[in-house]
C-alpha cells in the first residue's frame, strides 16, 4: 500500500498533510461507539477462521457482494430457522469473498480490508479467485498464534479503551469478569435500550420483563418500568459504562403527559397476551419520542452520555430480514429533521451541566443546515463523526467542509468507528486521521491555520475529543 493513500493528491498540501498525519498516526485509539461482542474479550478464545472474522460479521462487505449476485448463505449467513443453511466450509466463503474483490474498488470497505490484510496479517497478494486459498492459509496461520487473540490485539492495535453495545437486559456478567481481571477500565459497556422503548416491537413485553429481571424490579406499571430503566442505567455505570446508544427511526423528543404514557405502556404490555388492542405505529412513535425525552432527563441526573443516531430504515428487504435476521446490509438511510425534533430536549437540558448528547446522521444535507448550528450553540450537544454510509474518505472531507465553519472542531465528538468488525478498527481510525490531516493541510496551505495549530487539532480529533466527549462523570 502507498504510504500517502487517502492524502491529498496536489503537491502543495500533500507534504503538509504528511507531516500532520505522522504526528498523530500512532496515537492510542479511543473506540467509544462500536459493536464488538464483549464475549470476545471476556473469553479471549481464538477466532475460528478467516471467514468468521473478516467476512460473515461485516455487513458493509455483505451488502456489496450481495448486490453483485452473491447470496447470504454463500457468505456464511444462514436462515434463522435453519431452512437455508449457511455454507459450512469457511474456505468456500472466503473464496466467494475473494472472487468479488473487484466489486469493492473505490469503497471504504476496500481500504479497510486492504489495510487489515496487509498490516495485520502480512498479506502481499491482491485477493482474487486465484489467490484466495493462499491468502486464507496465511490468515488462518496467523489466527492460530496466541498473539492474535482478542486481548492481545487490543495491545497490538493500540486500543486504549473500547466500548461494547449491550441490551437493556444485560446481566453484565462478562464486563464484571473483565473488571475482576483488570480490564474493566479498558472494555466498557454501553446501554442500548431501543428494544424496551419500542412499543410495537413483537418482543416488547418479553424484553421489558427481561430488563426488569436484570434490574431486580418487577415491571407492572409505568412507574416500575422507569424504575427498572434507572436501575439498569446505574448498573451499567457501576460497571464502567459512560454512554447510552439510541437508534430511533426519527429523533423526535416531544414528551407526553405521564398519564397518557402510562396508558400506552399498559396497553402494549397487555396486548402481548391478547388482553388489549395493539398500539398503533403512531402511538408507538409518540411513546418513543416521550422516552427519548425521559432518557435525556435520566442522563442529566446520572451523566451517561446520550448517543442518538436516527434516520435508518432498518431491514428494508422485509422478507430477507425475517429470514436471515437484522444487520445483513439491508439498512437504508432516510431524510431526517433535527431542529424541531430535538428542541424539547435542548430546551430542557441543552445548557444543563450534567447532560451530554452526541448526534450522528447519515443525511448529509443536515450537517450545515441543522446539526452544525445546533452543536455550535448548545453546550450539551456534540456533533458525531460521519457514520455508516458516510464513514468514507470523500464523505468525511465533506463533513469537515460542511460543519467546521459553524461548529468548529471542539463541538464534534472526534472519530468513532461504529463497527462489529474488530480487525477493521485500526484501519478505520487510520483512514480518519489521514482525511483529517488532508483537510487541516488545506487550511495551513490557505494560511487559515498555522502548522502547529493543525497538528494540535489533528491530535484533538484523533484522541482528545473522543475522550472528552465520553468523559466519565
Amino acid at each position: 500500500m502507498h504510504e500517502d493513500r487517502a492524502l491529498p493528491a496536489d503537491p502543495v498540501t500533500r507534504p503538509v498533510a504528511r507531516e500532520i498525519y505522522r504526528a498523530v498516526r500512532d496515537l492510542p485509539i479511543v473506540s467509544m461507539h462500536g459493536h464488538v461482542p464483549v464475549e470476545w474479550f471476556a473469553d479471549d478464545t481464538p477466532f475460528p477462521d478467516p471467514a468468521q472474522l473478516l467476512v460473515v460479521p461485516d455487513h458493509y462487505l455483505l451488502r456489496l457482494l450481495v448486490s453483485q449476485g452473491a447470496t447470504l448463505p454463500e457468505l456464511g449467513v444462514g436462515a434463522l430457522d435453519g431452512s437455508v443453511p449457511a455454507e459450512a466450509d469457511p474456505r468456500a466463503v472466503w473464496r466467494r469473498f475473494c472472487a468479488g474483490w473487484r466489486h469493492l474498488r473505490g469503497t471504504p470497505t476496500r481500504f479497510w480490508l486492504e489495510t487489515e490484510l496487509v498490516e495485520i496479517f502480512g498479506v502481499t497478494q491482491r485477493p482474487s479467485a486465484e489467490t484466495a486459498d493462499a491468502i486464507y492459509d496465511q490468515v488462518a496461520a496467523a489466527l492460530a498464534d496466541p498473539g492474535f487473540r482478542p486481548r492481545a490485539l487490543l495491545d497490538r492495535f493500540g486500543i486504549e479503551v473500547i466500548a461494547t453495545t449491550d441490551p437493556a437486559w444485560s446481566s453484565l456478567e462478562h464486563h464484571h469478569r473483565l473488571r475482576a481481571e483488570g480490564l474493566g477500565a479498558r472494555v466498557l459497556p454501553t446501554l442500548r435500550p431501543d428494544a424496551v422503548l419500542t412499543l410495537d416491537s413483537p418482543t416488547f413485553a418479553a424484553d421489558v420483563a427481561r430488563t426488569g429481571a436484570a434490574a431486580g424490579v418487577e415491571v407492572t406499571s409505568y412507574a416500575t418500568y422507569l424504575e427498572a430503566l434507572r436501575a439498569q442505567r446505574a448498573r451499567f455505570k457501576a460497571a464502567g459504562g459512560r454512554a447510552t446508544d439510541h437508534g430511533p427511526f426519527l429523533p423526535d423528543t416531544t414528551p407526553m403527559d405521564d398519564a397518557d404514557a402510562a396508558r400506552l405502556l399498559d396497553r402494549a404490555l397487555r396486548a402481548s397476551s391478547g388482553g388489549a388492542d395493539p398500539v398503533t405505529p403512531a402511538e408507538a412513535a409518540a411513546f418513543g419520542a416521550h422516552m427519548l425525552f425521559q432518557t435525556a432527563a435520566m442522563a442529566a441526573e446520572d451523566h451517561l452520555v446520550m448517543q442518538i443516531h436516527p434516520g435508518v430504515a432498518r431491514g428494508h428487504a422485509a422478507a430477507r430480514t425475517r429470514q436471515f435476521g437484522p444487520d445483513k446490509g439491508y439498512d437504508i438511510p432516510v431524510a431526517v429533521e433535527f431542529t424541531r425534533a430535538l428542541q424539547p430536549v435542548l430546551d430542557a437540558f441543552g445548557h444543563h451541566p450534567g447532560f451530554r448528547a452526541i448526534v450522528f446522521t447519515i443525511d448529509e444535507d443536515v450537517y450545515s443546515r441543522e446539526l452544525a448550528p445546533l452543536a455550535g450553540v448548545y453546550p450539551a450537544l456534540r456533533l458525531g463523526a460521519p457514520w455508516w454510509f458516510l464513514d468514507s474518505p470523500d464523505a468525511m472531507r465533506r463533513f469537515r467542509e460542511a460543519a467546521t465553519e459553524t461548529a468548529g472542531f471542539s463541538n464534534t465528538s472526534g472519530f468513532v468507528d461504529d463497527t462489529r468488525a474488530f480487525c477493521s478498527i485500526p484501519a478505520r481510525h487510520d483512514l480518519a486521521r489521514r482525511v483529517d490531516a488532508g483537510y487541516l493541510a488545506r487550511l495551513v496551505a490557505e494560511h487559515r491555520l498555522d502548522l502547529d495549530e493543525a497538528v494540535e487539532t489533528a491530535a484533538d480529533l484523533a484522541y482528545h475529543l473522543p475522550l472528552a466527549a465520553y468523559a466519565a462523570a
